[in-house]
């Protein structure tokens, strides 16, 4: 007589698991939560990657800048100097290119700082050093940057030889801080989704207990009875992750225009590529799984001791 009430409880919970385990305990916040989860992990993962992007860009455009300052106040002796000093590293071995900056590019550069660059006091000019922009056919190593103001010194004294990867390092290591911050955010999120999902299972293992003992006394195994959980989890974490990413993405649209709009550099070098989107429609895919991975073993370990 127990083989086929056993058999019959197998069959039973088979065809219908959610109507011997009702689900609508795991239902409720939890979706909303979730979404707020992916939404977001999304959110930093894409300012984790645009900042790397960023990083790579200008490092790569900068990696073998070398700015040249002649610094001599007087007008007449300044240009002599700069179109020296061009002469002598046009000779240099290893420089791939390089350009006179014109007075009038650094009149504009300046404009919004000094203003028009005359003296209000004196009516003087105020002196703006001349610049040498240097593209180097490898980085610029201490080496080549010794070789520069070596061949310069005789011609061009005032001279100020500068790697420009040196100025910028600062700048590079604040958003490399901030990247790694962005992906310490992400594994925190993931870290916290796991816990609402296995608190969200315990509660719902707790209020279905006698459910699940009568499902045990039917033949129901805890591998079926961890499936209906899983599957119910999974279904809020689709749901939510799929509302998640849609906020997500609306935020990153909005606020890549926003940045587009300032015409910067290095905020222009940020922008996503197509497989930082395709990582971004990963995350909710991922954040189901771990939901369904989270609930299945926490219902597991919780029906072992309960039985």
């Amino acid at each position: 007589m127990s083989r086929p009430v056993m058999g019959g409880g197998r069959r039973l919970l088979s065809r219908g698991d959610a109507e011997l385990i009702p689900q609508g305990r795991m239902s409720g916040p939890m979706p909303w939560v979730i979404a707020i989860m992916v939404a977001m992990t999304a959110i930093a993962l894409a300012a984790g990657l645009a900042l790397g992007n960023a990083v790579s860009a200008a490092r790569a455009e900068i990696e073998g800048g070398v700015t040249v300052q002649v610094l001599e106040p007087r007008v007449e002796v300044r240009e002599k100097e700069a179109e020296r000093a061009v002469d002598a590293i046009k000779q240099l071995r290893g420089v791939a290119g390089l350009r006179l900056v014109p007075q009038e590019e650094l009149d504009a550069l300046i404009e919004p700082w000094l203003g028009t660059g005359i003296d209000a006091a004196t009516g003087s000019t105020i002196p703006v050093p001349a610049l040498i922009d240097v593209r180097l056919d490898g980085p610029a190593s201490p080496a080549k940057l010794a070789a520069i103001e070596q061949a310069l010194a005789p011609v061009a004294p005032s001279a100020r030889v500068d790697a420009q990867s040196s100025w910028l390092r600062p700048v590079f290591d604040a958003m490399v801080s901030l990247q790694l911050l962005a992906g310490a955010l992400v594994v925190l999120l993931a870290l916290a989704l796991a816990a609402a999902v296995l608190l969200a299972a315990r509660s719902a293992l707790g209020a279905n207990r006698d459910t699940i003992e009568i499902v045990h006394l039917l033949g129901g195994t805890d591998t079926q009875v961890a499936r209906v959980f899983q599957r119910s989890i999974g279904y809020d974490a689709a749901g939510g992750g799929a509302v998640g990413l849609i906020v997500a993405l609306a935020v990153i649209i909005a606020l890549g225009r926003r940045f587009a709009g300032l015409s910067a550099g290095l905020i222009d070098s940020g922008a996503l590529i197509w497989s930082d989107w395709l990582l971004l429609a990963l995350v909710p895919l991922l954040a189901t799984l771990l939901a369904m991975v989270t609930a299945r073993l926490t219902v597991l370990h919780a029906l072992r001791k309960m039985l």
